[in-house]
């Protein structure tokens, strides 16, 4: 098989390495794969092209800031993309995270529809079938028409339309009658969310769940005496780890992390990402952000449980990544992780109530949790999700 994929990035963050992850399976079964991508680094492998450049893509930005249209642009980008389909000739092209204002995508949407070409659209977010919003939250506006966005206001855009109606019909227009699609989505409750949405109304588009994969090799269970973690971390108390790319943000629910902590002086905590600089409770340990993926599992390993604070999640590698190095996990519902990760080594609560994030943390702490990890493996691993989209290109090929 031909398979063509166009991702925002290419072997960083989580959907470049899920791109990287298919290519490489792909590859190994003897089909020829083309990579399309937007931002950072080079072209460094044979089969991966970077269509943007970052100066068209800052330009994209300010127009998008403008106009209120995030996919309007990046006309020599989509340009260069389509020539490189057309040169390629793709039996299958399989299109993940387009947001990054690399590229046009109303308009490379109607060129896919326009050559009938087999399209998996993948829902990392909730962007494609909203007005561009990355999780919608409680507004539910998005499954007719997205009108008066509050996630707009306070930004330069247009006085002259209601932004996201006018985005949301332009992305339901090119979309209209593209009978050739199969949107896959990372978690049921994800899956679910895509079918109401009216973007995807007059298509012929099929639904389906592909769960996220994981290297394996680095996040596994390692024994408390192989963990080189073992003398530089107090074990003595339960510890309680928190995993985030970005502890400020303030949908990652950092601040939820302290309170916890200050509550709870007998519990050490572990932050693996902190970007602050305030002062943290004499109970928290803070590292930067690391790429290490051993030193991760590391952290995974020598943790009593893994907590989750976000106020949405699609899918979440953080609690895929704990489990499978047989650590459990306690949180807030964020939609996908509940749908996804199910059983006694999994508890969540309703978002912002810390009394009852509290309680269950503590309920955790004091059982004695067995996670089958081989199981988790077997779900859970990025062969598993390569195999399974290898066997989607197969079924819609022509």
């Amino acid at each position: 098989m031909k398979i063509l994929q166009i991702n925002c990035v290419y072997a960083i963050g989580s959907t470049g390495k899920i791109v990287e992850d298919i290519s490489n399976f792909c590859t190994s079964n003897g089909d020829e794969v083309l990579i399309l991508y937007g931002r950072q680094g080079k072209n460094i492998v044979h089969n991966v092209i970077k269509v943007s450049s970052e100066f068209e893509a800052k330009i994209h930005a300010v127009l998008s800031r403008m106009t209120g249209l995030d996919f309007s642009y990046s006309p020599l980008a989509t340009r260069k993309a389509i020539k490189a389909i057309e040169k390629f000739k793709p039996e299958i092209v399989h299109l993940h995270c387009l947001n990054g204002h690399f590229i046009n995508v109303y308009d490379l949407i109607k060129y896919l529809k326009s050559k009938d070409i087999p399209t998996v659209l993948t829902l990392h977010a909730e962007i494609m079938h909203t007005a561009g919003c990355e999780h919608a939250f409680d507004c539910m506006k998005w499954m007719e028409e997205c009108h008066n966005c509050e996630r707009i206001k306070g930004r330069l855009t247009c006085y002259f339309r209601d932004d996201a109606k006018y985005a949301y019909h332009k992305m339901q227009k090119s979309f209209d009658g593209f009978n050739n699609l199969t949107v896959v989505s990372v978690s049921d409750w994800l899956t679910n969310r895509a079918k109401l949405s009216a973007i995807f109304k007059h298509t012929n588009a099929r639904f389906i769940t592909i769960e996220n994969g994981l290297d394996l090799l680095s996040f596994h269970p390692v024994a408390l005496q192989d963990n080189p973690l073992k003398n530089h971390i107090d074990h003595s108390k339960p510890i309680i780890l928190y995993v985030t790319p970005n502890f400020l943000h303030p949908l990652k629910g950092g601040k939820y992390v302290i309170e916890l902590a200050r509550r709870n002086p007998k519990w050490n905590f572990i932050i693996v990402g902190y970007n602050g600089n305030g002062k943290l409770p004499e109970n928290v340990t803070s590292i930067s952000h690391t790429q290490n993926k051993e030193e991760l599992s590391w952290y995974y390993n020598i943790a009593s449980l893994t907590l989750l604070t976000s106020k949405r999640e699609t899918f979440s590698m953080v609690c895929a990544e704990s489990l499978a190095c047989g650590t459990p996990i306690v949180g807030f519902a964020a939609g996908g992780p509940e749908s996804v990760f199910v059983g006694n080594f999994a508890k969540f609560v309703e978002y912002g109530d810390v009394d009852a994030l509290e309680k269950v943390t503590n309920d955790m702490l004091t059982q004695k949790i067995y996670i089958d990890s081989s199981l988790i493996h077997k779900r859970f691993t990025a062969n598993r999700m390569a195999e399974t989209y290898r066997k989607l290109y197969k079924q819609i090929k022509k």
